[in-house]
C-alpha cells in the first residue's frame, strides 16, 4: 500500500471508530447487513461545517484533494441556507466525500455571533491538521438554551454546536449488496429489526428518474452534558444509496439536491429529552 492509500485508510478508520462509538446503532446495522454474507462498501462519507474562513468546504476538502480526490458537483439548499460540494475518489473502491456548509451570510446576527464565539475557543492552528475531522467538539461548555435557540433557526447549526467535527454519516452502497437488490428490500429488513427510517419526502428519496435512490435512518439520540443538565439529542445517522445507470450505461456518480435536502433532516429534532 502506497503512502497516500495508507493515509486515506487511516483517516477513514479514525472516522469510523468515532462514528460508531457515538452511534452504537450504526455498528448494529452494519453487522446486520454483514450477517447476510454481504460485504459492506461505503458509497460516501459526509461532513458538515460553518461558512467561516479556515473551515469552509474548500478547507475540509483540502485534506482529501492532497490524497488524490477531485472536485465533483456543487449543490445549493436555499431553504436550509446550505451549500455543498462532493469529491470523487481516486479509486472506485474508495468512498466519495460530501461536504456541506452553513451560509452564515444568510443567517441571523444572533446565530452568526454564536458560531463565531464557539469557533474562537479553538487553539491557533487547530484546523490545520486532518485529525480535527474526528475529534468532535473543541469548544466547552455548551448550553441547552443556546442549542434550543439555534435549532429553531437551523437544525444544522444546532447539530454542529453540539457535535462539532466528525463524520455526520457513512453510506452503504446498495449497488454492492447481493441479498438486497433495492432499497425496498433493505428498508424492509431494517424496519423488521426496529430501525426507524427517515420518512421526510418518503422513505426512499429520488429514484431511477434522477439516477439515485437514497434512504437513511433517523439519527440515534445520545446523552449530552449541557450546563443545564444531561439531555438526549439526535447525533448521527446511517444512509443507504443505490446508483442507477445513465443512458451511457455508466452509473450516476453525483448527488441530487432534492434527495440530499430531505436526508439532512435525519438529524432533525422535535425537542430533546432531559435525563
Amino acid at each position: 500500500m502506497d503512502d497516500k492509500s495508507q493515509a486515506i485508510k487511516n483517516i477513514f478508520d479514525h472516522l469510523w471508530v468515532d462514528y460508531t462509538i457515538l452511534n452504537p446503532n450504526v455498528q448494529r446495522i452494519h453487522d446486520l447487513i454483514a450477517s447476510q454474507q454481504e460485504k459492506v462498501v461505503n458509497d460516501h462519507i459526509a461532513f458538515r461545517t460553518f461558512g467561516l474562513d479556515g473551515i469552509r468546504v474548500e478547507d475540509l476538502a483540502h485534506f482529501f484533494l492532497e490524497l488524490g480526490y477531485t472536485y465533483g458537483g456543487d449543490y445549493h439548499f436555499k431553504e436550509k441556507k446550505l451549500k455543498a460540494r462532493h469529491l470523487d475518489a481516486p479509486r472506485p473502491d474508495l468512498p466519495k466525500i460530501f461536504i456541506s456548509e452553513l451560509i452564515l451570510e444568510e443567517c441571523s446576527a444572533q446565530l452568526v455571533d454564536t458560531v463565531k464565539a464557539v469557533i474562537s475557543q479553538t487553539e491557533d492552528g487547530y484546523f490545520k491538521t486532518v485529525d480535527y475531522l474526528w475529534k468532535g467538539r473543541p469548544w466547552n461548555p455548551i448550553s441547552y438554551q443556546v442549542y434550543d435557540v439555534l435549532r429553531q433557526e437551523s437544525e444544522y447549526a444546532a447539530w454542529m454546536y453540539v457535535f462539532g467535527y466528525r463524520a455526520n454519516h457513512f453510506t452503504v452502497s446498495v449497488n454492492q449488496l447481493k441479498q438486497f437488490p433495492d432499497l425496498v428490500s433493505l428498508n424492509a429488513m431494517l424496519k423488521q429489526q426496529g430501525i426507524t427510517l427517515n420518512a421526510s419526502g418518503g422513505e426512499i428519496k429520488g429514484g431511477e428518474s434522477v439516477y439515485l435512490s437514497q434512504s437513511s435512518t433517523m439519527a440515534d439520540k445520545v446523552a449530552i452534558k449541557f450546563v443545564e443538565g444531561v439531555y438526549s439529542v439526535p447525533s448521527c445517522f446511517y444512509e443507504f444509496a443505490l446508483r442507477h445507470e445513465l443512458p451511457s450505461g455508466e452509473l450516476f456518480s453525483g448527488f441530487v439536491a432534492d434527495n440530499a435536502d430531505k436526508i439532512f433532516e435525519s438529524t432533525n429534532s422535535q425537542g430533546a429529552l432531559r435525563q
